[in-house]
């Protein structure tokens, strides 16, 4: 739509309404402008009075009118992150319950383990038992201790440490037998799971219930040498032969081990030297000396030695 402009008083008119504003301007005394002078002019869509709803309320609409539709293709993104979000915390959820579980287990074995082993604790429960509960208790673990056999025999290793861990756990304290017995079964479980100083322990805990047990020393000596305690090793190899002068591995071991133990005492002394021989040449450097200015001799008598200061040594070759 178009408008014109009266020339007297510029105002924006209809053109129905021009030829009355005209005349009504001529009269007043208001100059009018030639005809061909007559301003037109661009309508502005906001300045029109017929319009019902103000331009604030028209941008409103049409903000909301964008919103609704950001809304309406919103949706679907929007559970689609929102249900990554869930899935995400259920499994975060799911894990801590987990680790929950995991922690509470290793908690409740750390603690069986420590019951187990302290006696005194188990002596304390089993004064308010009876003989007959006593004998009961012993019949039971035994028969853990057979189905530990036959997991072990089927190589189940995990399966009859447990097994022999619960008939530790029946096993009244007084039976001390059967339990040095169940601790020597269990070492050899650990054994082949790897688990060496564990068996160390269940050996030595055998051992002390019942220090004649031979088959629990000759695995502790095995033990021992293959975590290279030699000397260990050794004393228990004489305790056996002392139970069984006939155990020909015992009597091998007897007759090795001791050279294997000078030549680990050689090796070791020769590394000892070594590092010291080069922390001296370290600290004498700033001297112009060297550890081959000092001569160590050993007194094959009293197995002492003696260190001499040589100022060329290089003349002594």
């Amino acid at each position: 739509m178009r408008r014109r402009s009266c020339p007297g008083c510029d105002v924006s008119l209809r053109a129905a309404l021009t030829e009355q504003h005209l005349q009504s301007c001529r009269m007043s005394g208001q100059r009018e402008e030639p005809a061909g002078q007559v301003k037109e002019v661009q309508e502005d869509f906001y300045d029109c009075q017929e319009i019902l709803e103000p331009p604030e309320t028209t941008k409103n609409l049409k903000e909301e009118e964008n919103s609704s539709d950001s809304e309406n293709r919103l949706p679907d993104r929007m559970r689609e992150i929102l249900g990554q979000q869930e899935e995400k915390v259920l499994v975060e959820e799911e894990q801590g319950i987990n680790l929950q579980e995991d922690s509470d287990s290793e908690l409740k074995e750390e603690v069986s383990r420590e019951v187990e082993f302290d006696d005194d604790y188990l002596r304390e429960l089993e004064k308010e038992l009876t003989e007959e509960e006593k004998q009961d208790r012993r019949h039971q673990s035994l028969t853990l201790k057979e189905t530990g056999n036959s997991q072990f025999k089927a190589g189940d290793w995990r399966g009859a440490e447990l097994s022999y861990t619960e008939a530790l756990a029946l096993c009244p304290v007084c039976f001390s037998r059967e339990r040095a017995v169940l601790f020597s079964n269990r070492a050899a479980a650990k054994l082949h799971q790897g688990l060496k100083e564990e068996a160390i322990s269940d050996c030595s805990r055998a051992i002390n219930l019942d220090p004649d047990y031979l088959r629990a020393l000759l695995r502790r000596a095995e033990l021992y040498e293959q975590t290279e305690k030699l000397e260990e090793a050794l004393e228990d190899y004489k305790k056996v032969l002392e139970g069984d002068p006939g155990h020909s591995g015992a009597r091998r071991a007897c007759m090795r081990l001791p050279q294997e133990i000078q030549e680990r005492n050689e090796k070791l002394k020769e590394e000892m030297m070594n590092k010291l021989k080069d922390l001296g040449n370290m600290v004498l450097r700033p001297f112009g000396l060297s550890t081959n200015n000092f001569q160590v001799n050993q007194d094959t008598a009293s197995g002492s030695y003696s260190i001499n200061f040589v100022q060329n040594p290089n003349n002594n070759r």
